[in-house]
């Protein structure tokens, strides 16, 4: 009997799994066709790939990669303006989500 390979994608991780529930997120991982995550994290790291990784090289060290991946990284969250949530930072956009979204949490009078 010829058995298949178990492919890595049929493999999630646990932790994440729990985050997301903790989030109120729904995974997407693990539904029968949908792979929007996938296809979000693969478009993240080819533009990851095309704006730092291939014009940079060649690399010289593995610091020199942890410095720009980090450099990226931040301004990615932190800098870029993105279309979809009204021309803002996504860091600005989760900021104003929980602004508006977060309970406030009663304090005692001590």
């Amino acid at each position: 009997m010829l058995q298949r390979p178990v492919e890595s994608a049929q493999y999630t991780s646990f932790t994440l799994a729990e985050h997301l529930e903790k989030a109120g997120i729904a995974a997407s991982i693990g539904s029968v066709g949908d792979a929007y995550d996938n296809a979000l994290m693969e478009s993240t790291i080819g533009l990851f790939k095309t704006e730092v990784i291939k014009p940079q090289r060649p690399w010289r060290s593995l610091a020199q990669v942890e410095l720009a991946t980090a450099e990226w990284t931040d301004w990615y969250n932190h800098t870029r303006l993105h279309g979809e949530i009204g021309h803002i930072p996504p860091a600005e956009y989760e900021a104003n989500h929980y602004l508006t979204t977060t309970k406030a949490q009663v304090t005692a009078n001590i």
